[in-house]
């Protein structure tokens, strides 16, 4: 018995239909997979604006529904991160801190800003969290204290005597955990957050040398092209 031509349509319709959706639950997956490794190039592919219309209406109120959406990402991230190994205090404490900033924001643009931010907020922690298992406790602080101070400049004297440590024996144990001296890991970290900077907002190169504390803007242009290939503005015009 041959099917009606309407029915078979029909079925054709609702199976294109199903496709999209796992297609889109498969990429979704992907994302909060990407944040749980830290992986920065893949978020950069796989991250939806807010206002994706695949994403659902939850509110008639254009701002109410982008922040609706925010708290949902934020809820579901967190999960992730936990699942991945981030420490729940950590985590709660992180959600519970951009939920009551998507509450306060007063426009669409801030609420995209704030995606943006505690996205790579979460992947940064995550990032961090694999990078530091299996190191020593010297290692570990030293990092820590690296990461809370990458605005300053910091000094190796510094960071041995927070860690209680000899100069030499920590520069030995450092490089031979992260395959870096302390020197090359705090110029990479300086550099991937003004990689950022330079994407995520209107600061000058100068601006961002001064911001990480580059004893010149010379420095930081040719620290920049050491790490990346590339001049600060040409990294900004060509993966903006």
């Amino acid at each position: 018995m041959k099917e009606k031509k309407g029915n078979l349509s029909g079925k054709v319709f609702l199976e294109r239909e199903f496709q999209a959706a796992r297609l889109a639950y498969k990429k979704e997956q992907a994302f909060y997979k990407a944040v749980q490794q830290g992986d920065f190039k893949k978020l950069k592919r796989l991250m939806l604006p807010l206002k994706d219309e695949r994403l659902g209406r939850l509110s008639k109120n254009p701002l109410r529904n982008l922040k609706y959406h925010l708290v949902i990402t934020t809820a579901l991230i967190t999960r992730s991160c936990i699942e991945g190994g981030l420490p729940l205090d950590t985590a709660y404490t992180l959600s519970d801190l951009y939920i009551q900033q998507i509450d306060a924001c007063s426009s669409e643009e801030a609420v995209f800003a704030l995606h943006k931010e505690l996205v790579y907020e979460f992947a940064k922690r995550m990032r961090d969290s694999r990078f530091l298992a299996g190191m020593s406790k010297p290692v570990k602080e030293a990092v820590e204290f690296i990461q809370e101070r990458l605005q300053e400049r910091l000094r190796l004297e510094d960071i041995a005597k927070e860690c209680g440590m000899n100069k030499s024996y920590l520069c030995e144990l450092f490089k031979k955990e992260t395959g870096r001296t302390i020197h090359e890991y705090i110029i990479k970290e300086k550099i991937d957050g003004a990689a950022s900077l330079l994407l995520e907002s209107d600061l000058s190169p100068q601006k961002i040398s001064d911001y990480f504390s580059f004893s010149s803007p010379s420095h930081f242009s040719s620290a920049f092209k050491k790490i990346t290939g590339l001049s600060p503005l040409e990294y900004r015009r060509i993966k903006s």
